[in-house]
């Protein structure tokens, strides 16, 4: 009989303990949506990182899932320039851009490329601080850092 008490007494504990661990679990915050940054500087990158940007939303699920910004400068802004972007890259960062994407171009690369916003893709704003700040300031948020 004693025998029987003692493991009626340990079930009820291990039960108890399980249903105060699922409680918890069920109260604790849903993880963070991640923040990531992807920097490009490299010309012939461009496509493979828009890939990997693309594959980075499906595989999260979606924009809502992810917050991606992208900072370019260098070689690579040149592929982003209106008048000679091809139409593949312009339809994916149109999207990107409705997808609240941060689609940033380097002030001093734009300045020697005698170039400004208006002649870049649609939803580009200007890292007029430099590439590099506009990377460091959001590594300090939390950002998660790529350079493919």
């Amino acid at each position: 009989m004693h025998r029987r008490s003692i493991l009626w007494g340990t079930l009820s504990a291990i039960g108890a303990a399980f249903a105060a661990s699922r409680a918890t679990a069920a109260t604790e915050p849903s993880p963070q949506k991640l923040r990531m940054v992807y920097h490009l500087d490299d010309l012939d990158k461009v496509s493979f990182v828009i890939g990997n940007i693309q594959n980075h939303l499906d595989g999260v699920g979606g924009p809502g899932n992810v917050t991606i910004a992208l900072v370019v400068h260098g070689q690579a802004l040149k592929a982003f320039h209106s008048s000679g972007a091809n139409p593949d890259l312009s339809k994916r960062v149109g999207q990107f851009s409705k997808d609240g994407i941060e689609l940033a171009a380097y002030g001093n690369t734009m300045k020697s490329q005698n170039i400004g916003l208006k002649d870049l893709l649609p939803g580009f704003v200007a890292a007029e601080r430099g590439g590099v700040v506009r990377l460091a300031e959001l590594q300090s948020q939390g950002y998660l850092y790529l350079r493919p």
